[in-house]
């Protein structure tokens, strides 16, 4: 049977769209950074989603070459991801885009060790003919967060991040930005394929006890 993560772990890919308190566990991914507007017509988030997808898929297909990953199983790709900031802001300013500075990220299997990691680098150079080096393995310590489901636009999560402010003011918490605890996105939806008002995507912010 073909794992699913969004299933397997709905807790953290299916959160209702009421907010919510999440203890977020380790998780290692296949991450590459950048800066910028995604939106820009230069392309550095497009490149970086190629690099991303090449290395998942070079995993995933693994079993159909020579080389055995120990531990493998059939398994769906996970959802994108994406971690963002900007300098001198604590949370995010969608006002100023060019400001942005992002992590994009898919997540990694369990079995996926660093040393596998290299080896699918180096693999999807080799096949694809194409530089890999941009891509990391990443492992994010997320703790307790504070997260929501987002119907809609990328433009319109701000309605959804004022909720999220209220459910921490009435609950006592607060958020806890840092450079290692960050704004977090998990896009479930193709945007190339769903209408903005039918979007979904997973918020997720930090946050700590008043």
């Amino acid at each position: 049977m073909t794992f699913d993560y969004k299933k397997g772990y709905k807790e953290f890919y299916l959160p209702p769209k009421v907010p919510g308190i999440a203890e977020i566990p380790t998780m290692n991914y296949v991450a590459v950074r950048g800066k910028g507007n995604p939106n820009d017509p230069d392309r550095e988030y497009k490149r970086a989603m190629s690099l991303l997808y090449g290395i998942s898929f070079t995993i995933k297909m693994s079993y159909k070459g020579s080389h055995r990953i120990e531990g493998y199983f059939p398994y769906v790709v996970p959802p994108l991801e994406g971690l963002w900031w900007q300098d001198g802001i604590s949370g995010i300013d969608y006002a100023h885009k060019d400001s942005f500075q992002w992590i994009s990220m898919i997540r990694l299997p369990e079995f996926v060790t660093k040393e596998e990691f290299d080896w699918a680098v180096r693999e999807a150079e080799t096949k694809k003919q194409t530089d890999f080096s941009r891509a990391e393995f990443f492992t994010y310590n997320e703790g307790l967060c504070v997260q929501c489901m987002h119907i809609g636009s990328y433009d319109d999560e701000p309605a959804t991040l004022r909720k999220m402010e209220a459910f921490l003011s009435e609950n006592g918490y607060q958020p806890d930005f840092s450079g290692e605890r960050l704004h977090h996105e998990i896009y479930l939806s193709d945007p190339r394929r769903t209408a903005p008002e039918r979007l979904k995507t997973v918020i997720r912010q930090p946050i700590k006890r008043i």
